[in-house]
């Protein structure tokens, strides 16, 4: 940092009066403050690194208020700095504003493979932080772990899991599997069965291992039993939302079973709980096109069980699948692994958290396992018409967001005037769903109907019974 580039720095600050998520302001007029290190390390942690500014008045607008001796600060600041584990090597810039002089102390990141940065006093447990906007907070546990498990290259995916045995397993799907695996490899035919399923991670001393339960078990979360997908479809745009019968979810669904199943599931998750619409082009040929591209859904969902974190930190924690009115969110544990960012996503070739696990669903025709999953879901968004795919990796959990169209919400007169033509004849909930595109008739009604029988524009044909099978919806007649 030059001279220029510190007093730029000093005015940004003051012309905006914050501090940044790369910039800490300390005012050290007489003395360095004795508590640096969560700033350190929390700079450290962060791939951008960061800047400390010594002698800004930050409850006084951040007003210059100095550093009587430069020689001093720096001196003391490389005592700190020294006491980090891996050390900071702080590089200094003072320059002269309004005849006092202020020092800024960079702070380069420290390489993922060395991270968290800690103070040794505390150990590295207690003793790393991470920057969260202008703040220094403490690692979590798991964070702390997961740059562990990165450097030292822990393959959760085979961890053996010791109250299984190989009676868990589906046969047929296992010996299905093996024989995949040797088509083509004479070398690997020659071997045994069990030699082959020790070579490949399918058990590990004797005990089948967690990627073998989540590809071939008969009920995985009788040992695993969070690693599942949670998966609800919420009657608003905000969890918390409620019909207006005090109902919080339209669908509430727990799906278990191996990763092929709950894949599957998932899906008709989706597809119950979203609408499809009718299109009839100019050549009178149909299609039903859904409120998201199932491609891009189905990639979604595919990564999130093939790349969650499978540790022991996260085996509590499943895999949240949220419908909204206006998007729909899949949130899995674990962030993005490795030195991968949500900024280099399709740019650069990711490392990968579960091997195994990848690589045997390659074989079985599940995924390609080529890194094709970001750009299919940004291309089947953009070839519908649809806002991009929104990508969030915050603190040990990575999230992807798919928006309907936004032109949609302004669409809304429209749709209650063709609902309440629609109704001019009295319709049953069948008829309604079929009408509006909808595979399930409960949401339906609770998303598009109730609301107008709230406001008076629809009425029941059997007021006394609201639940009748027989029950019919037409449009109130105007006064």
């Amino acid at each position: 940092m030059t001279e220029l580039e510190l007093k730029n720095l000093v005015l940004r600050i003051q012309n905006m009066q914050a501090e940044f998520q790369t910039t800490e302001v300390k005012r050290a007029e007489k003395a360095v403050p004795d508590k640096l290190y969560d700033t350190l390390s929390s700079f450290s942690n962060q791939n951008d690194g960061g800047v400390i500014v010594f002698g800004l008045y930050e409850e006084q607008n951040f007003t210059v208020t100095g550093v009587n001796d430069v020689q001093a600060l720096q001196k003391k600041v490389m005592e700190q700095c020294n006491q980090m584990e891996p050390p900071v090597r702080a590089v200094f810039t003072a320059a002269e504003i309004d005849g006092k002089y202020v020092v800024a102390a960079e702070i380069p990141p420290v390489d993922i493979t060395e991270r968290p940065c800690f103070y040794l006093a505390k150990g590295r447990i207690k003793g790393s932080y991470i920057r969260v906007g202008d703040a220094d907070i403490p690692m979590t546990e798991y964070e702390v772990y997961s740059y562990e498990a990165y450097r030292k290259k822990y393959q959760d995916d085979i961890r053996p899991i010791e109250r299984a045995e190989m009676t868990s397993l589906n046969s047929g799907k296992l010996d299905g599997y093996l024989s995949r695996l040797k088509e083509g490899k004479p070398n690997l035919s020659m071997l045994e069965d069990s030699q082959i399923m020790e070579l490949m991670s399918i058990i590990k001393g004797g005990k089948p291992t967690l990627a073998a339960e989540m590809l071939f078990g008969l009920y995985p979360q009788a040992f695993l039993p969070q690693l599942s997908i949670i998966a609800v479809c919420v009657p608003g745009t905000e969890i918390g939302n409620t019909n207006t019968d005090g109902t919080r979810f339209v669908d509430n669904k727990r799906i278990e079973g191996t990763i092929p199943e709950m894949l599957d599931g998932a899906m008709s998750f989706v597809n119950v709980n979203t609408r499809s619409r009718t299109v009839i082009d100019k050549n009178g040929n149909r299609s039903d096109i859904s409120d998201y591209p199932m491609k891009a859904v189905r990639e979604i969902i595919l990564n999130a069980l093939v790349h969650r974190d499978y540790s022991f930190h996260t085996e509590g924690m499943p895999i949240q699948l949220t419908i909204f009115q206006d998007r729909l969110e899949v949130t899995n544990p674990g962030g993005l692994y490795g030195r991968i960012t949500v900024d280099t996503l399709c740019k650069v070739q990711p490392d990968t958290r579960n091997p195994v696990l990848a690589t045997a669903l390659e074989l079985l025709k599940i995924t390609e396992n080529r890194y094709s999953g970001i750009p299919t879901i940004r291309r089947e968004m953009s070839e519908r018409g649809l806002p991009a795919p929104v990508f969030e990796n915050s603190r040990g959990e990575f999230k992807v967001k798919l928006y309907k169209n936004a032109a949609e919400n302004s669409e809304t007169g429209d749709r209650t005037t063709a609902i309440l033509d629609f109704c001019r004849t009295p319709r049953s909930r069948q008829e309604l769903s079929e009408f509006l595109g909808i595979a399930s008739t409960t949401y339906a009604i609770k998303t598009y109907i109730q609301p107008l029988i709230d406001k008076g524009l629809i009425q029941l044909s059997n007021p006394s019974a609201p639940g009748s099978r027989s029950q019919k919806f037409f449009t109130a007649k105007k006064d």
